[in-house]
Formats: structure tokens, sequence, C-alpha cells
């Protein structure tokens, strides 16, 4: 890999350490092939060049997500990315397509939510970040696009998180595929749950896993023609059997016995279990209990997870029956018998176990004995019985309990298999091969010697692959490929596997005769393969081998090679089991056939090889996908990368072979704008503008003189070392280029300080000067200062002399001015009085007359009123003789308004009392007024004559002068009169004053009789209404009596008359009019048909509204005719009152089949406008139960009290219109059960055409805000990347198209006259699902996290606060929604990101982003633009250490944004938006008012 390197000093290279793997330090001194190198670390270190690797200065600090587009592909390189990014917890990164997946050893629930899953749903592999949804979804695209089975092989080594990376896989297939079952469970939900069953069984601890798989899964998930997941089926491979019985410490056994000893307390009596530490199979570790797992919480998960697979109770009670049993086998100890080479259970320990083992499988406790102690041998004439030592014994109680293991883990996969079931039409299948990584202990010995077969038969399939995908590479580019060589490891397969020969083989011969040990076997083995290659043996070694394997030698330990090789049962365990009388354990062993017993010798190895064969076979069907888990640590710790771990994982997991693959090719792969970007400067001649990328690149690489490159359609392909060269020589430009800036900026800062010190001298003579000029400025401003003294002193004595003679003159002028403004002034005031006079009495005449007017109205209409009541309850008398039930209320009522009448004429000779005492009075006032009239003339002439004579002489003298011109003795004759008219108009006021007085006692008085009438008036309203209601009850008897009546004479007569006409039923509604409850006419037909029924007139009528309204019958004012329309039916049909009606479920139902088109927003507008208007009305006009009846406004009188309360009560105003306009439209009624499920409905649907619009709307935008999110790259030589031209697929056009269907929706809600606050509501969810988008996309995708990104995304958001200005009503608070976008995109644009501290970044750039986006973000961003830096590694390290505090919070970790679809307003709301006024200028449906059925309309 590392190919040709010349370093140069200076150069920064990669050199090997023992202890860290790998150290980057700087070339300090070369010396022909010893190269002196000094480490970051501070270390110095000689070595050969051929040792060393160049390092890429310019790689991202947070790593690269695939890292084929690493500059330098080796070891130092792969592992330093991979720590650059698990620091910062992306522990998911790709190798073209495989993907490497790091354990964090900590739980990141942000990176496996349900929104994670539909963000990868349909992404092509490589445009989101790494993770094991985009493999899997990359494999489901594959199958269902090109009709193809897929398989995903994860492997690592134990604690590497396979299982759990399986798991993710499997869930995310289930998201894709998943679809409900007819009953029960999904197929996908019971393969999940298979999951903590298998896992139960088949999982323990381990030294370097607290869960680790001791078997191989290979899942098949099958899949029908559309995708959706049909069946499945799971495979194990080498179960572990001998861990049942042999546990190293610290290890553990397998989960499902700790779990069961943590039981319930009623299941552990049951079973007759105690702790752990009293059972030898469990206490030959000291670990019984893990601090990660509570095992009484697991049983119950187990148990939950056997029922949704299909386990029943008593199958469960049965499994966890037999895992008791093995726990007590487990205790049972023998001793020497009283035979020779006989056994015994040891003690009544011993025995306890024995019985109770017997008890739960339900056999014989002596046959157990005997099975365990004895062994029967057949021959040909008899059968011998042979006794077993106490040694010979414990192993046969051993190979027991590893036996019933078995079978029942083999037992539960085939239940779950039978479960889930397996579609035999299935078309295409995906399978996730869950398997063990290679292993290489201390001692490795049968199982690890399988499991490292497994991974070599892997191997060598993953090289196929890659080999594969290599050359499919170099096909697409379209460059030469042929001299690439495949390194294969059949060898290896040939020495274990080949037969015969192999050593399984041998193997299998070994333990088919008896007298065979593991020393024969060994020998026979180092005689076979001394001169192998790959096989060796250890030096001091007996019976160990050593085999070369790909990732590494492996020493095996053939002690117990042979026993675990066999794969038979001993005939007394298979016979005393199937004799159990519990079918469980019977059925786990069923009788063995003739043809079994002389079948040919069966062995583990030989069955796991053909396993692996089938396996093979599959995954040589299907396209396979690869994930290599890795574990950072021995340690299972976080934050902990140990690089000769991680690298010994990288090289047992093959991906250092498949670096070394495509190192033997062209190892650097450059896009042509990215090559250009880097290396454009070492020939910048190239970079013509207009000129083709694949032209230019070849050009440079020509100049720089290289051979062997070759170029494809997209990138440039490099030999290895040659992307070295290209950086030495782009050091070397950029070291002459940094020293001619350096001169640069030394000549400028020279010249600097030149014209500095030039400024500062002609700084100093320009003082000088100008103290010179403000010295002879002085001067001549003394001069100019005294001149203006002397003119302004003169100026001052003239204007003294000229103000002093005009304030005379004016004094004089105001003194006559004044005399004559008083005699104006009084004159004004006499008139004022005279008119006030006047009017007065006009007023006191006008009320009189009024008064005398309105006592005649009241006393005609009284006396009118009362012969109509009188008649009224002569008939009523009359009505109610029929009904004796109702004569004593009636009674009694008609005493009450009798009582009530004769107080009603009391107060109305009191008032006529009242009134002709006051009548009296204005008499009296009358004549004084006119005596005061007649002295207001006499005055009013004087003061004429007086204003001709003062005009006469201002005429004869014009001038003023200072002689008397005033006749003294007719001023003091103005003057007595004024006094005596002054006297008269203070006593007029004076009785004014008192009759004022006496009038506001008489109205006190007069408004308490007032209240006593109203109170009188508002009994006898309730008692009207009582007696209303009375005739209703009796109108109703009698229409029933009559209808009889009509029906007895229908049936009796044969050939007569029509029956009279019926009597209607008149009902005196709250408005004051009178409405037949019926027809007018009740009168059948002469053909002997009755009439139709109310119901049907009722449906028919519901049926014509609802025919009127289905057409777009517009609006008025702005509101909608068919809301209004449908209220004003349903009020006068009062079906809002009904118990039952069939109306409200008709327009549910019609307002259900108008909005079944989702797509077309301008109908769904129009409804969602009547629905709301429809909604507002009902909730101001229903009322529950006392409510309605407590807010009920009496009946408008027209009785004289009534009419003088109502004129009391209400003012002359608009309001007070308005008021009684809306009380017109919307009256509030008591509403039953029916009206409040209809309102309830109705919201709901306004509720759902709401979420229509919008989700048309984001369904719409949501294509659009995809292309918005990156900005077009333009490389170096001014040639745009392919596929991104300007024109009408201009991205800055994206935003623009965002605008318009923003402006059009708009539109159509303004022309549709939806209601604001529901527009408003709308804009503020879009406005929060493009916030939602373009911040998780950033947050989501590295090459979004860019500077150039951020600008353009930047003025993409200036045109939507544009928008959000000119709209600004309709829009509301809209752009508040953006704010996470925004201060993303704030932070993105800012330049010097290292100077920013945390504080400022949380405080003022950011407040409203948490810690995780923030760090997010910060470890993402680059700069593309001018090749910046991110923030400091201060605030990186700030950043991660409050992640690390908050890691425990499952929501402190999401740092993805949830798109908001619940319903953001109320009824509340909706209400509060609309007037009741604003519908009493609704006009009805104008198609309905010509129907005589809907007159009530007009």
């Amino acid at each position: 890999m590392a190919g040709t390197f010349n370093p140069a000093v200076g150069s920064r290279v990669w050199v090997e350490d023992p202890d860290e793997a790998w150290l980057d330090g700087e070339v300090v001194e070369i010396t022909g092939e010893q190269i002196k190198v000094l480490c970051t670390s501070g270390k110095q270190v000689v070595v050969k060049a051929s040792n060393i690797y160049p390092k890429d200065m310019e790689a991202p600090s947070s790593g690269v997500e695939d890292m084929t587009r690493l500059a330098y592909l080796h070891e130092p390189g792969v592992l330093q990315n991979l720590q650059s990014r698990y620091d910062i917890n992306e522990i998911y990164t790709y190798t073209g397509s495989i993907l490497i997946a790091v354990n964090p050893f900590r739980r990141l629930p942000h990176l496996y939510s349900s929104h994670m899953m539909a963000e990868y749903k349909g992404a092509s592999l490589g445009e989101l970040s790494p993770h094991p949804f985009a493999v899997a979804d990359a494999a489901y695209r594959q199958m269902i696009n090109e009709g193809v089975s897929q398989s995903i092989l994860v492997s690592g080594e134990s604690g590497a998180g396979k299982t759990e990376s399986t798991k993710l896989l499997m869930r995310y297939l289930a998201y894709m595929g998943g679809r409900a079952a007819a009953e029960g469970r999904s197929v996908e939900q019971k393969v999940l749950e298979s999951n903590p069953v298998l896992e139960a069984f088949g999982n323990a601890k381990t030294v370097k896993n607290n869960n680790s798989s001791r078997f191989g899964k290979f899942v098949e998930i099958q899949f029908d023609q559309s995708g959706r997941i049909s069946g499945a089926a799971i495979r194990t491979y080498l179960l572990e059997r001998s861990r049942v019985c042999q546990v190293s410490d610290p290890e553990r056994n397998y989960h499902c016995f700790y779990m069961l000893c943590a039981a319930p307390e009623e299941d552990v009596k049951k079973f007759k279990l105690g702790d752990p530490k009293t059972y030898h199979y469990l206490n030959q570790s000291k670990c019984l209990a893990l601090e990660s797992i509570n095992d009484a919480e697991e049983y119950h998960a187990t148990r939950k997870a056997m029922d949704v697979v299909g386990i029943s109770f008593e199958e469960q009670d049965a499994i966890f029956r037999v895992v008791a049993s093995i726990l007590h086998l487990g205790n049972i100890e023998f001793a020497k018998g009283t035979e020779i080479d006989s056994s015994v259970p040891k003690d009544e320990k011993s025995w306890f176990h024995l019985k109770t083992a017997a008890e739960l499988l339900q056999c014989d406790e002596k046959s157990l004995e005997d099975s365990l102690c004895k062994r029967i041998m057949a021959t040909r004439d008899e059968t011998i019985t042979k006794t077993l030592d106490p040694e010979a014994a414990t192993l046969s109680r051993d190979a027991l309990a590893k036996v019933m293991y078995s079978r029942l883990f083999d037992w539960l996969v085939e239940k779950i298999n039978s479960s889930i079931g397996q579609d035999p039409e299935s078309k295409y299948l995906i399978g996730v091969l869950d398997i063990y990584g290679f292993e290489s202990f201390k001692t490795n010995s049968f199982e690890q010697f399988c499991i490292n077969l497994t991974n070599e038969k892997l191997q060598q399939h993953f090289n196929q692959h890659v080999f594969k995908m290599e050359q499919e590479e170099y096909t697409k580019e379209g460059i030469n490929w042929s001299y690439i060589e495949f390194v294969d490891n059949q060898d290896i397969l040939d020495l274990i596997e080949k037969k015969p020969g192999g050593i399984i083989a041998l193997l299998d011969e070994a333990c088919m005769f008896p007298r065979s040990t593991h020393e024969t076997f060994a020998q026979k083995l180092y005689q076979t393969y001394k001169n192998h290659k790959r096989f060796t043996k250890p030096k001091l070694a007996r019976s160990d081998f050593t085999i070369c394997h790909y990732a590494g030698d492996v020493t095996y330990q053939t002690e117990f090679f042979l026993d675990k090789n066999k794969d038979y049962v001993i005939a007394e365990h298979q016979a005393l089991l199937n004799a159990s009388t519990c079918s469980f354990v019977a059925n786990l062993f069923p009788p063995v056939t003739d043809e079994s017993k002389q079948s040919k010798f069966s062995s583990i190895g030989t069955r796991f090889k053909q396993q692996l064969v089938s396996l093979l076979e599959i995954l040589n069907t299907t396209e396979p996908h690869y994930i290599r888990c890795i574990k950072p640590n021995n340690l299972l710790k976080p934050g902990i990368f140990e690089n000769h771990n991680v690298l010994q994982q990288l090289r047992c997991g093959g991906v250092m072979e498949a670096i070394r693959i495509s190192c033997a090719g062209y190892p650097t792969r450059k896009h042509f704008d990215e090559f250009l970007n880097r290396f454009g400067i070492i020939a910048p001649q190239v970079l013509v503008k207009n000129s083709d990328e694949p032209g230019a690149c070849k050009k440079l690489l020509d100049k720089a003189g290289l051979e062997g490159y070759q170029i494809g359609k997209s990138k440039v392909f490099l030999r290895a070392g040659q992307m070295a060269d290209l950086d030495t020589r782009r050091t070397e430009i950029l070291g002459r280029s940094a020293s001619i800036i350096q001169r640069k900026v030394r000549s400028y800062l020279a010249q600097k300080a030149f014209i500095l010190l030039r400024n500062s001298a002609t700084q100093i003579q320009a003082v000088c000067r100008g103290v010179l000029a403000r010295n002879v400025h002085e001067s001549m401003r003394r001069e100019a200062a005294a001149l203006k003294i002397q003119r302004d002193l003169r100026r001052f004595l003239a204007r003294k002399a000229y103000t002093g003679m005009f304030s005379a003159t004016v004094s004089i002028q105001a003194g006559m001015r004044g005399m004559v403004s008083r005699k104006e002034l009084s004159f004004r005031r006499q008139a004022k009085a005279a008119t006030l006079i006047q009017s007065r009495s006009r007023v006191f005449l006008a009320r009189l007359h009024y008064r005398k007017l309105k006592k005649a109205a009241i006393t005609t209409q009284c006396a009118w009123r009362g012969k109509v009541a009188r008649k009224e309850l002569k008939n009523l008398k009359m009505a109610a003789r029929e009904t004796g039930a109702l004569q004593e209320a009636k009674n009694k009522l008609e005493k009450e308004v009798e009582e009530l009448t004769w107080r009603l004429q009391l107060e109305k000779r009191m008032r006529t009392d009242l009134e002709e005492a006051k009548k009296q009075e204005s008499a009296k006032y009358e004549s004084s007024l006119e005596e005061i009239q007649n002295k207001f003339k006499e005055t009013e002439a004087l003061l004429i004559k007086e204003r001709e004579a003062a005009k006469q002489v201002s005429e004869v003298l014009p001038i003023v002068k200072e002689v008397p011109v005033v006749d003294q003795e007719l001023m003091e004759k103005v003057t007595n009169e004024n006094e005596k008219l002054k006297g008269m108009v203070s006593s007029l006021e004076t009785k004014i004053d008192e009759t004022a007085k006496e009038l506001q006692e008489t109205s006190r008085i007069s408004q308490d009789r007032l209240k006593q009438a109203l109170e009188a008036e508002s009994k006898v309203v309730r008692l009207k209404n009582a007696m209303q209601r009375l005739e209703e009850k009796i109108s109703e008897m009698e229409a029933e009596k009559q209808i009889m009546r009509q029906q007895t004479i229908l049936n009796t007569s044969v050939a007569g008359h029509p029956p009279a006409v019926a009597a209607v039923a008149v009902k005196n509604l709250e408005n004051g009019h009178r409405t037949n409850l019926e027809n007018q006419s009740n009168e059948p037909e002469l053909n002997g048909n009755a009439g139709k029924s109310a119901a049907e007139r009722q449906m028919e009528n519901v049926d014509t509204l609802i025919d009127c309204v289905k057409n777009k019958i517009g609006f008025t004012n702005g509101k909608p005719v068919a809301a209004f329309t449908i209220y004003k039916c349903l009020l006068h049909w009062k079906c809002f009152e009904s118990e039952k009606t069939s109306a409200f479920d008709r327009l549910i139902e019609m307002i259900g089949s108008e909005i079944e088109n989702e797509d077309d927003n301008g109908h769904l507008a129009y409804w969602l406008t009547n629905t709301s208007a429809l909604l507002f009305l009902l909730q101001k006009s229903l009322k529950t139960g006392g409510a309605a009846t407590a807010s009920k406004k009496p009946p408008i009188t027209t009785s004289l009290f009534g009419r003088m309360a109502l004129s009391f009560r209400s003012s002359p105003n608009l309001a007070a219109a308005a008021e009684a306009a809306a009380l017109a439209v919307v009256r509030p009624v008591e509403a039953k059960y029916p009206a409040l499920l209809f309102k309830q409905q109705l919201a709901a649907y306004v509720e759902k055409i709401f979420g229509m619009i919008r989700d048309n709307l984001k369904k719409e935008l949501s294509a659009l805000i995809s292309l918005c999110i990156q900005a077009p790259r333009i490389s170096k030589g001014g040639v745009q990347r392919a596929g991104r031209t300007l024109g009408k697929d201009s991205p800055a056009l994206h935003w623009q198209s965002i605008i318009d269907g923003l402006n059009s929706l708009l539109a159509i809600l303004k022309e549709n006259h939806v209601p604001l606050v529901l527009i408003q509501k709308i804009h503020t969810q879009t406005f929060s699902f493009i916030n939602v988008q373009l911040f998780n996309s950033l947050l989501l995708r590295k090459e979004c996290c860019t500077f150039s990104n951020g600008e353009f995304v930047k003025s993409g958001l200036a045109e939507l606060e544009l928008w959000c200005g000119q709209v600004n009503e309709f829009a509301g608070p809209s752009w508040d929604e953006l704010k996470h976008v925004r201060q993303a995109v704030g932070f993105l644009v800012i330049h010097q990101k290292y100077r920013v501290s945390y504080d400022d970044i949380v405080h003022d750039l950011c407040p409203i982003l948490s810690v995780q986006q923030l760090y997010r973000i910060c470890t993402l961003y680059w700069d593309d633009c001018y090749n910046t830096r991110s923030v400091s590694q201060e605030v990186i390290s700030s950043m991660r250490a409050l992640m690390t505090e908050e890691s425990n919070d499952a929501d402190s970790n999401s740092f993805l944004l949830d798109d908001n679809s619940s319903i953001p307003f109320s009824i509340d709301e909706i209400s509060s938006s609309m007037q009741e006024k604003d519908f009493a200028s609704v006009k009805p449906a104008k198609e309905l008012l010509d129907n005589p059925d809907f007159v009530f309309l007009h």
C-alpha cells in the first residue's frame, strides 16, 4: 500500500509505533534510505523510507464518510479517519459500499428513531450519512428495482455490536415492507420479537462481551411481488453446547439459567430453584450477575416475546422445566458404588436433585439413575449391562445436559419458524447474516476451529465481491483493469475441508475408531501436513497445531476435538426421555428409526461444513452487502479507541484486504472538480474558462510528468504514490508562494511606515500655519466687534424712543376698543338669555302636548287589549273544560292576572293624578314666561335704538378725541333697566331651580313606581308564557283527538263526504310571530290516500337543501351563503332541539363526499370556510342544559310598561342596532345530544379539511425544498458540475417556485374567504415544515454544511422573509418558525469561526439550538470557498463534555427536529375571529327563495 513515496524535509508522514500502532510526524532529516522523523508526541525516530506513509494535511478534522475518498488509502489513514469520526460520535463509515460500524458502548437513540428511518427511505447510498438504515434501504430498493434477492452480512468479533446492527436492519426492513396480518401479530413483529427469545437461550457473557451470541444466525425475510413481507425463516449454526457444562471465569452460562433463578417466587417454587451460586453449572464462574442486565425484567420480556411468536403457556412452562432440570442435573455428584467400577449418587443432596430432575422431566427416577450410571451393550447373543465409574457417570450427566439443551434450542428455532410462517410463493428474499467473527484466544478448541472456518469461507466470498466491485467501478469509468491480481485463500479452505485429506476428514476418521485419542489425531495431522505452508507444529507442543489464517496465525489445542465432534445421543438417554410422560420432552427425543440406526457416521464438523455449503449457495444467488462491526476497546467503555485492537479487527474483518485490492489498482480516486481545486496551483494555465474538466486534469498530470494514471468519465484514477508526488509539488509551490507573499508584505509594511512619517510631517506644518492664521483672524475679529457694538447701541436708542411712542398710541386705541367690545358682550348675553328662555318654554309646551297624546293612546290600547285578553281568556276557559287536570292551575293564573290588572289600574290612577298636578304647575310657569318675554321685547327695542345711535355717532366722529361723547342720563337709564332685568332673571332662575328639584323628586318617585311596574310586567310575561305552554299542550291534545276522529270516520264511512278540516295547532314563537305547526290543510285526498307525514316532508326539504348547497352558491360580503342557509333551515326545523333527527347525518355525509378529492385546494378551501362559519354559528347558538333557559330572552311585549322599560334601557346608538341585528341572526337554543354530536363532527371536519390543505401544500413544497438545500458547485475552472446548469432548473428558481406555491394557495384561500386565523395557522405550520426539512438536511448531509451552501440557503430565506413582509396580515408569526435554520445558516456564513467562543455561540449566535445540534454542525462544517477552519478544539471539547453529561437523557440526544402535524387551533379561536353582526347582511340561497317550503328564509 505504501507504493513509491519520496518524502522531502518538512513532509508530514506516518511512522509505525509498537505502542500506538501509528504516529504522525514531520520529516526533519533524510540520509539515503534512513529518514529522521519528529513525531507530534515529541518522540524522534529513524525509519526506512519504505516504512513510512504520507499524511494528508487537508483531510477534514471530522474525517470523511467514505474512505475511498481519502487522498491516501493506507492503514494509518483508515485508522485516523475512523478515530476522528468516533471522537465526534460518528460511529458509521463507508468503504465503498461496505459499512464499518464502531461500537460506541453508549445509547444514541437519536440515530435510530422513526424520523431517521423516514429520512433514509428512498435515499441513495452515500447521499446521507453512513447508517445501517442506508444499507438496508439500498438492499430493499435493489431487490424491488432489479428483482434480485439480497443478503446483508454482519460480522465482527464478540462485543462489536453485530446483534444490535442486525436488529436495526430487521427493524428497517419491517418498516419498509411491514403489513398487518389478518389475525394476531404481523410477520415482521414476530421476526423482531424472536430476537429476545433466541438471545435468552443462545447468548451469554464472555470475556469480550456481556451479550455475546454463541451461535450463528441467518434470517431470511421473504417478500411478495409488491415488496411486502410475506414470510420469514431463521437458520442457526453451531450452538456452543459445551458452555452448558463448562464455564470459565469471569464468563457466564446462557442467560436463560439466570433469568429462571430470578423469576417470580411462584415459578421458582414450582421448579424448586434457588440462588444461582448453588448450582454447579453456574458457580464455576464468580460472575453471576451483570450490572447492565436485570434478570427478573429479562425473564418477563422473554415470556412476552414467547407469547408474540406463538409459544403457548403450556409450552413455555415445559421449556423452563427442561431448563430447571438441567440445573438440577448439574448438581448430581457421584461416588463409588459397592461393585467395582460402579457409581451411585453421592449424598442426600444429590438424591434430591436427581429426584427433582426426574419430576421436572416427568420420567422414572430409577431409570434416570440407571441411564447416568450404567451402559447397556448389545451383542448377537445377549445384552450386557456395564456400570460406570464416578468420572464416567459425570461425563454421562454432562452429555445428557448438553444434548437436552441443544435439542431444546433447535425446537425453539423450529417453533419460531413455524409460527412466523414461510411463503412458498415468495418472489424475493433479503437475508441478514449475524455470525461470529474471527476468534483467537489463549486456548482455542473445536468451536474456534469451526468459527474460523466460517470466516475463511465468508472472507473468500467477501474478496470476490470486493474484486467484483473494483471491476464494476473500472468498467463504469471506462478504464483498463486487466492487470489487477486476485488473491484467493482457497489453499486454507482445502487444508481444512478437502475430502479426503482435509483436517475435518481426518477428525471424522479418528472419531470412528474407539481407541483414537487427541494425541493420535495430532500425530496424524503432523504427518499429513508437515510440508504445507499454512500448517505448522508449535515448538514444545505434543498435540497442538497452528494454521496461518488470512487474519493471522491461530494455535488450536486438540484435547477435546474428538468429543466435541461426535454427534450422537446415548441410547439410554434417548430411551429415558422418549418414555417421558411429558409430551414436550418426549417430542424433543423422538424414537430412532432403524434406518437412522444403520446410517453412516455423523459428526458436528461434517454437518457444519454442509451447513456452510448451503449458506454459501444462498449467498451466491443473492447480491451481498457488508457491515463490519468493530469493538474500539476491550474495556467495553465509551470514548476509548485502542489503535492496535481496531487495526487487528480491520484485518480480521477483511477491510484491509479490501484496501489492499484497491491499492493493487488505483487507490486514489478524485472527482474532476475536487482534483482541480486541490492541484490546480501546480499548473494554473490549464484552468482556462470554458475548458472541459477531463482535458484540464489530463493536461495537469502531463505537466506534472506522471505516468500510469487513467482518466475516467467522472474521476481521476492515480496509482499508489502518485498522490504523494502531487502533494509534494503542491507543497513546494505553496512554499514559494509563501515567500513571495512574505516579500510583498514586508514591502507593504515599509511603504506604510514611510507614508505614516510623511503624513506626520505634513500634519505638523499644517498646525503651525493654522496658529499664525488664527492670530491674524483674532485681530480682525476684534475690529469687526467694535464696529458692531457701536452700530447696535445707536439702533437700541432709536428703537427705545419709537417703542415709547408706539405703546402710548396702542394703549389709547385699546381703551376705546375695549369699551366697544364690552357693550357688544353685554348685548350678546342678553340675547342669549332671551333665546334660552324661549327654548325652555317651547320644550315645555311640546312635552305637555306629547303627554296628552300618549295618555290617550295608552288608555285606548289598554281598553282594547283588555277586551282581547278577556276574549282569549273566555276561549281558553271553554277549551280547558275538556282537560280537568289543568283547570286548577289555570284558575290560579287567572287570579294572579286579575290581581296584577287591579294593581296596574291603581298605578294608572296614581299616574293620572301626578300628571294633573304637573299640568297646574306648568300653567303657572307659562304665565310667568309670558311676562318675562314681554319685558325682553322692550329691552330688545331699547338696545336696537342704542345701537343705531352709537352707529350714527361713529359716522360723525371717525377720530377719537379725549372729550365725553356719551349721554350720562341715557347711560344711567339703561343701567337701571339692566339691573331690573338682572333681578328678574335671577328670581326666574331661582324658581326654575326649585321647579327642577320638584321635578327631580317627582322623577325619583316615578322611577320607583316604574320599577314596581316592571316587576309586575315581568310577572305578567311569565304568566303569559305559562299560559302559552298550556295552550300548546291543549292544542296538541285537541289535534290528536281530531286526528283520531278523522281516522275513525275514514274507517267507518263507505261513500260519505270528506271529514271536516282539522283544527290547526297554532304556536306563538319567541319572536312574536305565529306559525302553523303542521301544513295549512290536513284534508285527505278523495282517493283515500293520506297526506305525507311531517318526517317525509322534512327529509324532502333536507334533500332540497343538500342539492342546493352542493353547488358553489358563493359568498355575501365575505360570508358563506351555504353555511348561513343551513343554519337558518336547521333553526327553523328545530333540529337542534330534537331528540332524534337524520338531518345532521345527511349533512355530515354530504360534507364528507364533497371533500373526497383531496388534491383540489379550491374546493377544500370553499368547504373549510363553510364548515368553520357553520361551526361558529353553532358555537354561538347552541346551549346545553339550563344554560339555554337561563340565557333565553323574554318575548318582546307591546304593553305600556314593556315599551317604557325598553325605552329606558336602550340607548339610540349604532352598537345597540348592531346587537339587535345579531340577535336576529343567531338565537340561543337548548341543544340536545344530536345537535352537540353534529357540532363535534363539524369541528372534526374543520380540522380534517385544514390538515388536507396543509398536507397538500407540504407535499407540493417537499420536492422543491430538497432541491433548495444544496447550492450548485462550481469548479475552479469555471465549469459547473454536470446536471446543474443554469436555465429552467437553476436552484435560484426553486426558491421562487416555493414562493409561487405559497402565493397560489394564498390566492385560493382569499378567494374563498377562509378565516384569517386559519390562513395564518396554515402558513405557520408550513414554515415549520420548511424549517424542519432544511435544518435536518443540514445535520444529515455533510455536503450541505458548507460556507457556500449557507450563503445559498440564506439568500433563499431572505426571499421568504420578503414574502412574509408583503403578506404580513396572512403570514402572521410564520417567519419566527424558521428560527432553527436561520440560526444554523447564520453560523455557517460567519467568518473566522475559530475565534468564536462557546458562550458567543450559545448566547448570541445560536441560542435556540441544542448542544447536540451545535456539535453536529461544528463537526460537519467545511469551508468550500476560503478553506478556513471551523470552531476551535476548545469549543468542541466543551460541547463534547456537555453531551457526555446528558448522554443518559434520550430526549437530549436527539438533534433532529420533528414535524408537528397537530391541529394548532381551537373552536374558541375560530369563534373569536368572527362576529355575529357580520352575518346580519347575509342573504340565503336564491335557489331556495322560490321554493314554498322555504318561505321562512325571506
